[in-house]
């Protein structure tokens, strides 16, 4: 609940201006947490006064996207910018993004840059999972940058990491969100992929400061086992 609330109050400092006036709202979907996270994430929504912040308490943890998808469900924007909890927003950069796909009517997904903890950058974007690149997995080639990279210039990419992914509501709906087998990992590049196979274009925006502590949700061993048994699901 600590990673949540430091990403709301940054949300908020960032962007009092556009949730006062209603442009921006923001949605926080608890996928069952079995602690008080619920309630302590509502009274500091109460005690701050924040505006357009709403709460849903999923009754099952169905998994990332199935949780995503509920709050997509919710929302009520052109836009649906999904942000993990993980993260802390340094500057109006999201605000940018979304000027940008406004005026990009041919581009349908927008990734951001994001950083480590320690202010290095984080590899926010990469190329398909052929089998190829499921090789280079293997092997540790993602250590090397062969796979995940964070361009420095707004370009066209294969997939863009769900911690920071920015879709349009008709592309979303089109696809019909995340895929729910897909219980964690790997499932923003699957869903960058239909979105590719049904010729929309995925683009990266690196103008953004935005920190991801990265492992919020869960452990290196959990997520390394997630992602070969999504990828296996993804070639299935």
């Amino acid at each position: 609940k600590e990673l949540t609330l430091d990403c709301m109050d940054s949300l908020q400092q960032q962007f009092a201006k556009e949730f006062t006036e209603d442009k921006i709202e923001l949605i926080i979907v608890d996928n069952d947490s079995q602690d008080d996270s619920v309630a302590v994430i509502r009274t500091a929504i109460k005690d701050k006064q924040y505006k357009n912040v709403q709460v849903i308490a999923h009754s099952t943890n169905a998994g990332f996207g199935a949780g995503c998808n509920v709050g997509a469900a919710a929302a009520m924007g052109e836009f649906i910018l999904f942000l993990n909890n993980d993260t802390v927003v340094q500057d109006n950069g999201i605000w940018n993004m979304v000027q940008y796909l406004h005026t990009h009517p041919d581009i349908a997904i927008l990734g951001g840059k994001l950083h480590n903890a320690d202010g290095s950058i984080q590899a926010s974007s990469g190329n398909f999972y052929t089998l190829w690149y499921a090789m280079l997995l293997l092997f540790g080639g993602q250590k090397f940058g062969l796979l995940d990279k964070s361009p420095t210039s707004i370009q066209k990419v294969d997939w863009v990491k769900g911690a920071l992914l920015l879709i349009r509501r008709k592309t979303f709906e089109e696809l019909e969100g995340f895929d729910e087998k897909i219980f964690m990992y790997t499932e923003d590049m699957e869903l960058c992929y239909r979105a590719h196979m049904a010729g929309k274009r995925i683009y990266f925006y690196p103008d953004v400061q935005i920190v991801h502590k990265e492992n919020g949700s869960a452990n290196r061993t959990f997520a390394i086992v997630n992602i070969y048994k999504n990828l296996l699901y993804f070639y299935k």
